[in-house]
């Protein structure tokens, strides 16, 4: 129907047929095969579900490359610092922005200039201190000894330690000096690690005082393995009078271990550094705390005989201790040393002369602050919450697993006193802190472990015997003795760590450690003294003003004038 006067309408489009396929009209999103219809219609003609993506097989998918870690790209870099044709392709500017590694640095000894040079009269053997008679006693055995008190002569210090050294020209890059002993050569009591007060007689075995408490230790320590020694109380507790002993007056005698940082103006356990055993009712002592540990009290008395077994783990479990990396629930056992490196020792000392013999200075190892207030008693300090143990988080209070000392007295065991000694390895232990003197932390410089030590009070004196002669040994040394004479194929074997040993063995493997340590030292400041390149003559020349020849026959023991030095240079 058309009406005057408008234009004529458009014409309308036929509504499409049923025949169009409807997937070919595009859609928003695509259809999820959850609402697909079950029956097909004409507006929803037959539609085949679409394999989900965990049904496609994997050939069908694209395959994600991971990219490799920069630490993976670089361990593939060959050793001629060209890197692999896998990795080429890598972007050149990740490499650029990482962190260069740090070169790992050799830590070795520091090396002092010489503030004496040595003259010809210094290059002799080290002398034994001069001996000054003072005391004389009859021992219960009947026997005389003289006590003598050592001049011209040096003790340790509170923040200082000093051992013997001689010239050398063989070392002349270690400033011609080595570590070397004084007669007698055995394990004795130290000339040097002791009490000023302490009287000794000539073969360092006998000691006393007319002091207070006063120490000695021996010159031998105790790191590892299973080690026995004996200690006879020459002048102590009568035995007449030794029921009714308080231990107040009179001559007394205390025997134990101690550690380097344990003080010698005091008895054996009076801090944490060492464990005794008192002579009034057999007690032991520790951090000044005394336990009853004897059966009945009985009093150690002259003439009694005190054995120590002490038994240490390995420096291999001793190193997984301080450096936290020990788990009780995985080492159970003590594996021992396994392979054949271990931590390097650095002696950082220098030759002094004091009056007419030459010692190497060295710092000492001082008590810590963590351990103080542990033996503090005093209400107002500090407590730690956690008691000592092998997973301790500080480090000084970790104990060692595996670790006793166990008492004989007259060839009797009469149990174990203590156990779980106190680590003593960096960083369980640390050197003195002295003001403008700078000592590096964290070094071990070979003579840090247990060592014997007896105290001696007003009159008592005592003598040890670091074997092999003992005069109560126990059984374990007599079985091992027996061995010797039967067939050593029927019987266990067994290894060094699980026998006791003579601290005499512990002293020839210390000279043993000494020399090696002497030969590595020299090496070393051979190496920084240029002698790969030939230069090593100079640089020493220029540090100990004193020259050497190849042939040390010629050598000259008069320091170089102003003159020759610039000629040298």
């Amino acid at each position: 129907m058309e009406i005057d006067g408008a234009s004529p309408s458009p014409k309308r489009e036929n509504t499409p047929s049923a025949s169009i396929n409807l997937s070919l009209i595009p859609q928003k999103r695509a259809q999820e095969d959850g609402h697909l219809p079950a029956i097909s219609s004409p507006l929803n003609p037959e539609f085949k579900t679409t394999k989900s993506q965990e049904e496609v097989p994997s050939v069908q998918r694209t395959v994600r490359v991971k990219k490799e870690s920069l630490k993976k790209r670089e361990s593939k870099v060959n050793l001629n610092g060209e890197a692999n044709t896998r990795d080429s392709h890598l972007d050149r500017s990740s490499v650029k922005n990482k962190k260069k590694k740090k070169p790992i640095i050799e830590i070795g000894p520091l090396r002092y200039k010489l503030a004496t040079i040595p003259g010809y009269n210094d290059f002799k053997p080290p002398q034994i201190p001069g001996f000054n008679p003072v005391e004389k006693k009859i021992l219960t055995d009947h026997t005389e000894v003289i006590f003598d008190e050592t001049i011209d002569h040096v003790f340790n210090k509170k923040c200082f330690n000093y051992t013997s050294a001689v010239p050398d020209p063989i070392f002349r890059h270690s400033l011609l000096f080595r570590q070397s002993e004084v007669p007698p050569y055995t394990a004795r009591f130290s000339f040097e690690d002791r009490a000023s007060n302490i009287l000794v007689d000539h073969e360092a075995k006998h000691i006393t005082t007319d002091k207070g408490w006063r120490s000695a230790k021996a010159n031998v320590c105790m790191r590892e393995g299973r080690w026995y020694w004996e200690c006879r109380v020459n002048c102590g507790i009568p035995r007449l009078e030794s029921e009714n002993t308080t231990g107040i007056s009179g001559p007394h005698v205390r025997m134990g271990i101690g550690r380097r940082e344990a003080t010698l103006d005091g008895p054996v356990g009076f801090d944490c550094y060492s464990y005794g055993l008192r002579d009034v009712r057999g007690q032991k002592i520790h951090m000044s705390r005394p336990k009853a540990f004897f059966p009945n009290d009985e009093n150690i008395c002259e003439g009694d005989v005190i054995g120590f077994e002490v038994n240490l783990p390995s420096e291999y479990l001793h190193s997984k201790v301080v450096n936290g990396t020990y788990n009780p629930k995985i080492d159970v056992k003590d594996p021992g040393n396994i392979g054949i490196e271990k931590a390097d020792i650095i002696r950082d000392r220098a030759p002094i002369k004091i009056k007419d013999y030459w010692v190497f200075e060295q710092a000492a190892y001082a008590p810590g602050k963590d351990l103080q207030d542990l033996c503090s008693p005093a209400p107002t300090s500090f407590k730690h919450d956690m008691k000592p143990c092998s997973t301790h988080p500080l480090v000084p209070l970790r104990t060692l697993p595996h670790s006793n000392l166990k008492i004989y007295k007259n060839g009797v065991f009469m149990g174990t006193a203590f156990e779980n000694l106190f680590a003593f390895l960096p960083p369980a232990s640390k050197p003195a802190t002295v003001k403008d003197m700078f000592f590096r932390e964290g070094l071990d410089d070979g003579t840090l472990g247990y060592y014997p030590t007896v105290s001696v009070f007003q009159g008592g004196a005592a003598e040890v015997n670091f074997g092999p002669k003992y005069w109560f040994p126990p059984s374990d040394i007599l079985q091992s003795a027996d061995k010797d004479m039967m067939n050593s194929e029927q019987l266990p074997e067994i290894s060094k760590g699980q026998r006791i040993r003579p601290l005499t063995e512990r002293y020839d493997e210390q000279i043993i450690e000494d020399i090696l340590a002497d030969l590595v030292d020299e090496v070393y400041f051979w190496v920084l003294d240029g002698g790969a390149t030939g230069t090593d003559d100079m640089n020493h020349v220029l540090y100990s003003g004193m020259y050497l020849p190849e042939n040390t026959s010629n050598s000259r023991d008069n320091p170089l004038t102003n003159d020759e030095t610039k000629h040298a240079v």
